[in-house]
């Protein structure tokens, strides 16, 4: 790992692909917008030789991929893949975004890799969300280490960001978050300031100067190592502690002073069972640079200490109908189990799909079977189709290098898959398999467009198609209440991204307009009308008169119809068409619009003309008597009203409770979720809650997290139901 004696690289740079699962590794990044990990990658890929000095791909290409991976990144809004080599590893970089409103990104990323890497900015901190994903990781055991950067700053203290990690991230063992290595410091500057130039290694006791722009490794100075013994003494009891080999601990206590090579080989374990947490430090290389700070110890860490893709197990796998597979994990030979994890379109080559091998080998120009996860709900159509794929490619900036296989553990990016979509199970057209979806954060921020124009129309529809396939967070509606197209996304930036998409990628400008709730109306009291529908214009006329009663039902009722016509008065052959005209008439309401529920109808009398009588003169009639029966009563405007959970730390308790509250939000209970948070239970008008995911989040400084599911429709207060049905009548 990166505490290596003498440790030298191999052969470096831009990936190939991979011959066997063990020279694999995929880790992913992650860490607050503005941690540094877009800056880390590229710092990475200097100094595993994908990229010279001056920013530029080493096989002559003019693009600078510097620039590139900086674009690719801008406002952190997409998982992005970087793979290079070192020292005969390929090691995918995945990328996440840093904004909570992309962790649909993020979980991807966690999905495809086997490792992660937490990067902490010095003179930010630990900020709620971070802490969030370290618990999700936790859950799944996943391997983790965590990265210093920013240690440039002058408000950077890397001691003090050691502790903070140690206290955010180590609640069960607070020694299982410890460093490998110390900064030196070089001169102070005239503000005080002493910029690290290099690292020292705890457990080597070798220091690492990198001032030179290049790594060089010589032998501390006497006045350097008692600096050190005190952290180097607590790394070793960390790392026995974590031992698999219960003897260490007693031959160390004993005086014995342990070979190098087993404390490193029992930190690798450690690290790989995702028991021990090694904090190192990395800063950017300096222009000119051969190699930033820290970068050739963290490779050596992820080649070193992080998990190969044959030490994860595959996720549950059936056939499309649901039958149980027993697949074996990473077996490059075994039935083809790949993973679409992310799908975007390319201006010049279409849609291109980042796919992980879970197990097989999957190949250029083969046929695939397309399995998918049935997210109807989210405008995601249901996969059950063969496919041909077309190239695979391992990216990097702009360009993509052809790729003539992807075996089990890999990642690689492949063109022409036009049905596939994010989270969808590729395998052999002749043994069609199907992968258990990762979570999907649930889309809680409506945002309801239109066309800009009649041709954006006509563009709309597909665009919209597309938008959706590549993002499985975002869930297309068509409200046939309110009759508004409505995307629903993670927050507002979220949307921005998807306003941006579809007027850029697509072609597609939109209008956004309010969104409206589905409100409903219904009777408060008795009521009874009458409806006359007699007219004669030469020929057949039209004839049909109805009296019906209306009174209130239980919510959840429906509309009922009830026949009490005695005598004929009413022709049996009508009755049907007056029950079709009132419940048409119920539908668009009587009030301010909106559809009338939770009602019966009761027809009790009416005439009829034996030649002018019909079927659409009674459905007229029907309608008319039900207006006239709302003239007279007391109708009532029912807003839904959702069962809202927030699962929050206990010191927002209070204040989120209030918010609800001013929201007219009952707080029907609370109770303890363990790890300092509660869960609030809560019932909320839906229209008080359109933007409750973004007020919520800056409520909570982003460490909250809410639920939302339909409950019932109740009556609205008088005041705004009053205002409401003013603006449907086109009052001022």
């Amino acid at each position: 790992m990166g505490d290596k004696a003498n440790a030298h690289p191999g052969a470096a740079g831009r990936a190939t692909a991979a011959d066997h699962p063990a020279s694999v590794r995929n880790v992913v990044l992650v860490g607050h917008s503005g941690s540094g990990k877009t800056t880390l990658v590229e710092a990475l890929a200097l100094t595993a030789g994908a990229v010279n000095r001056a920013g530029r791909v080493e096989d002559g290409g003019t693009v600078s991929d510097y620039d590139e991976i900086e674009h690719r990144q801008q406002r952190s809004v997409q998982l992005s893949l970087v793979p290079v080599d070192w020292d005969g590893y390929k090691i995918n970089i995945l990328d996440t975004p840093g904004y909570a409103d992309f962790v649909g990104e993020l979980r991807a990323g966690l999905r495809a890799a086997d490792a992660a890497l937490f990067v902490v900015s010095a003179s930010d901190g630990v900020d709620g969300s971070t802490r969030m994903v370290w618990e999700e990781c936790a859950a799944v055991g996943m391997p983790r280490a965590i990265v210093i950067t920013h240690l440039e700053s002058a408000r950077s203290d890397f001691d003090e960001m050691t502790r903070t990690c140690a206290e955010a991230f180590g609640a069960d063992d607070p020694d299982a978050v410890l460093p490998l290595y110390l900064p030196l410091h070089g001169p102070q500057g005239p503000d005080g300031h002493a910029p690290v130039t290099g690292l020292i290694g705890l457990l080597s006791q070798r220091l690492f100067d990198y001032s030179s722009g290049e790594r060089k490794e010589s032998e501390p100075g006497p006045e350097q190592l008692p600096l050190i013994e005190e952290a180097r003494n607590r790394l070793i009891e960390g790392i026995i502690a974590e031992s698999e080999d219960e003897t260490l601990m007693d031959r160390y206590l004993g005086g014995e002073e342990l070979d190098f090579s087993t404390l490193v080989q029992d930190l690798e374990r450690a690290v790989a069972r995702g028991i021990f947490f090694p904090v190192l430090a990395a800063a950017p290389a300096a222009e000119g640079a051969k190699q930033g700070l820290g970068t050739v110890e963290l490779l050596e860490l992820i080649t070193g200490g992080f998990p190969t893709p044959l030490e994860r197990e595959v996720p549950t796998v059936t056939t499309p109908d649901g039958k149980a597979r027993q697949v074996k994990a990473c077996d490059p030979d075994g039935p083809l189990v790949a993973e679409v994890v992310k799908t975007a379109s390319d201006p010049y080559v279409g849609r291109v799909s980042m796919v992980r091998v879970f197990s097989g080998t999957l190949r250029p120009d083969e046929t695939v079977h397309v399995s998918g996860h049935g997210l109807a709900d989210r405008g995601h159509e249901d996969h059950d189709v063969d496919e041909r794929i077309g190239a695979l490619s391992a990216p990097f900036g702009k360009q993509q290098r052809a790729l003539t296989h992807a075996i089990a553990g890999d990642l690689a990016c492949v063109a022409k898959l036009n049905r596939a979509e994010t989270g969808d199970t590729l395998s052999s057209k002749d043994d069609p398999l199907l992968m258990e979806p990762w979570e999907m954060p649930d889309p809680l921020l409506p945002l309801a467009i239109q066309a800009h124009s009649k041709a954006d129309e006509d563009k709309l529809s597909q665009g919209l198609g597309r938008l959706v396939a590549e993002d499985p967070t975002m869930r297309l509606e068509q409200n046939q209440d309110t009759h508004q197209v409505v995307l629903w996304c993670l927050g507002e930036a979220h949307a921005d991204v998807a306003l941006e998409r579809l007027r850029s990628r697509y072609g597609v400008q939109v209008d956004v307009v309010p969104h409206k709730v589905s409100l409903r109306e219904t009777f408060a009291d008795r009521s009874a009308g009458r409806g006359r529908h007699v007219k004669q214009s030469g020929g057949h006329g039209q004839y049909a008169i109805c009296a019906i009663e209306v009174e209130p039902l239980p919510g959840g009722s429906g509309i009922e119809f009830v026949d009490k016509v005695v005598g004929g008065a009413v022709p049996r052959q009508f009755i049907p068409s007056v029950e079709k005209g009132v419940r048409a008439q119920a539908a668009r309401g009587v009030a301010a619009g909106y559809a009338l529920i939770d009602i019966r109808i009761t027809l009790l009398d009416g005439k009829a003309h034996s030649v002018d009588s019909s079927d659409a003169a009674f459905q007229t009639a029907g309608a008319l008597a039900l207006r006239e029966a709302a003239v007279d009563a007391r109708i009532h405007l029912l807003e839904p009203v959702a069962e809202v959970t927030v699962l929050v730390g206990d010191e927002y308790v209070g204040a989120v409770m209030s918010d609800l509250s001013g929201r007219r939000g009952r707080v029907v209970g609370t109770e303890q979720a363990g790890g300092n948070r509660t869960l609030v239970r809560a019932e909320v008008p839906e229209i008080e809650i359109g933007r409750y995911g973004v007020d919520l989040r800056s409520l909570s400084h982003g460490t909250a997290r809410f639920n939302r599911t339909y409950a019932r429709h109740e009556p609205m207060p008088a005041q705004l139901a009053e205002k409401i049905r003013e603006q449907a009548q086109g009052n001022p």
